[in-house]
């Protein structure tokens, strides 16, 4: 039987563009997720007796909400499910299981990185048929349903689906198949990989440390590493998906994966580092860190050691903040680099119209077209391809890239939980000054262009505006502020710094050294403290 609940709209509270995120307590709240999850169903675009994917990272109220979600697609039409065991779908896997079996989209019940709990976050999100998060027109369509919703609809009776036993099961007239959920992703990874190759080099002695947080990717990394490419036991730590992730912030940086980068400075250190939280990675070598706009570069420019990109590369994209190493790459390869905004969604149309095969942002998200979202582990499988095919270490394939290619000096400087309205006046009177910016001074740097970046889709001519204010500088230097909408309490301001030195410069200086002139100037032209009262980052990258 089909229950009809009535309800009322969301309050004013509007769902982000990658969905919906907010404090477990929110979610708890009566009608909440349900209101969300009928404004996806009302407007997604799906065939009679479609196909709808389900999982999530794990964390606390995700099983709550899966059954709540079953019960509603059954009500609403969708002929199966497919949902993850446990629960459990890391991001890039749930794009590939949509892809894989022609599901009409998915619901992904994650806050990313943020930190999990009773009293913390929440998230969900849609992906469409092509496995990636919905664009822009798809995400206002669901807020502007919220706004009106005043009903939603779920089968009643019966037990919930046991969401740790493998098998189908039927829920009114929809089946309800609980899948593996690691499996179909690590086939796919098999396809992309030379895992001979890496298990060969595992055999002769290239090791591993990876940190899996306690968050979604735990599963998948002992499946691959430890049973399909044969590292040792105790490769993975951390590996077991956990509602708090421990009480740790599932968020792959140089704070949070502290201890793997104490172990990588070491002289115990292993060949490679790496740390993900399912879609995110964080990659170091023996005794040096890889930024992941420089992660983005290597990887693009030794992609052809790999099976899957033997072939060559299609073009590079890379959003806005991310430094413009793999902008000298993809100049060298002969193939186009793109410049957009961040958020996947952007790279999508991109990798569906063939015009990119990588892609990755600074906030350590890479990928490629094998799925439509970024992949944390996908590149650490990369990277291991690379070392295993070379024979090298990270270090000295660092060097050489940096001496064929020049450096980028990169940090990013997250300011976080700001006041709203602080953080608002901050970006207002910044973007007031940028007239009054070009031919400025601040220290040895000397403004030469200031905007707010803009984007045109070169697919489907759909525009983004307001996109981050950039400060270039006549040496090459640049400085981005751009507020993040990742929190869910307050914004976060982000603040990118680069500096480039070309394959004769500086390449082997310490990072902090590299951009302090860039720092100084960023206060005197954001004047942060003054608006803040933060007088330094909460997190550097």
């Amino acid at each position: 039987m089909i229950t009809t609940v009535a309800t009322t709209p969301f309050d004013g509270q509007k769902p982000g563009t990658s969905g919906l995120r907010k404090k477990v307590r929110v979610f708890q709240q009566a009608n909440y997720a349900e209101n969300f999850i009928q404004s996806v169903f009302d407007v997604a675009e799906r065939a009679p007796a479609s196909t709808l994917v389900i999982g999530g990272d794990g964390r606390f109220h995700n099983r709550t909400v899966i059954a709540r979600a079953i019960r509603m697609a059954a009500a609403n039409g969708y002929a199966r499910v497919l949902v993850g065991q446990g629960g459990i779908l890391s991001t890039p896997a749930a794009s590939h299981v949509i892809r894989k079996y022609g599901a009409s989209g998915g619901l992904i019940l994650s806050a990313s990185h943020n930190p999990g709990g009773p009293d913390e976050d929440f998230g969900i999100k849609y992906n469409i048929a092509n496995g990636g998060p919905a664009p822009e027109a798809v995400t206002e369509a669901i807020h502007a349903r919220t706004q009106t919703i005043d009903r939603w609809l779920m089968v009643d009776g019966g037990e919930d689906v046991d969401l740790d036993c493998l098998g189908t099961s039927q829920v009114g007239d929809m089946v309800v198949e609980v899948i593996d959920p690691v499996a179909d992703y690590a086939d796919l990874m098999e396809e992309l990989f030379d895992f001979d190759a890496i298990r060969t080099a595992a055999g002769h002695g290239l090791s591993v440390a990876f940190d899996a947080m306690h968050a979604v990717t735990g599963p998948y990394a002992h499946e691959i590493l430890e049973r399909r490419l044969g590292f040792p036991a105790g490769t993975v730590h951390n590996g077991t998906p956990l509602e708090d992730f421990g009480e740790h912030h599932p968020d792959p940086n140089l704070v949070h994966a502290r201890v793997l980068y104490d172990l990588m400075m070491s002289p115990d250190a292993p060949a490679l580092g790496a740390a993900s939280d399912g879609d995110r990675n964080l990659i170091i070598g023996k005794g040096v860190f890889i930024t992941p706009s420089d992660s983005l570069a290597m990887l693009a420019a030794d992609a052809h050691l790999a099976p899957a990109y033997a072939g060559g590369l299609k073009g590079i994209a890379r959003s806005m903040p991310t430094s413009a190493a793999a902008d000298r790459v993809a100049e060298a390869l002969g193939i186009p680099l793109w410049e957009t905004p961040t958020g996947w969604k952007f790279f999508g149309t991109l990798l569906d119209a063939g015009k990119a095969t990588i892609c990755g942002e600074e906030s350590a998200g890479t990928g490629s077209d094998h799925v439509r979202e970024k992949d944390g582990l996908w590149a650490v499988l990369l990277w291991l391809n690379i070392l295993a095919v070379t024979g090298k270490p990270v270090m000295q394939i660092a060097a050489e890239h940096w001496a064929r290619f020049g450096r980028n000096y990169y940090a990013r400087h997250d300011y976080e939980a700001i006041a709203t309205d602080k953080a608002g006046a901050l970006m207002a009177a910044l973007e007031a000054s940028l007239g009054a910016l070009p031919g400025q001074s601040f220290g040895p740097l000397t403004v030469s262009a200031a905007d707010q970046f803009a984007y045109t889709d070169p697919v489907d001519g759909s525009e983004s505006r307001n996109q981050g204010v950039r400060v270039m500088f006549a040496c090459g230097s640049r400085i981005v502020f751009r507020l993040s909408g990742t929190g869910t309490e307050g914004a976060t301001l982000r603040v990118y710094l680069e500096r480039y030195e070309g394959p004769d410069g500086r390449l082997a200086e310490e990072t902090p050294a590299m951009l302090a002139d860039l720092v100084a100037a960023a206060e005197a032209i954001a004047g942060i403290a003054a608006h803040t009262g933060r007088t330094a980052p909460d997190v550097v990258t």
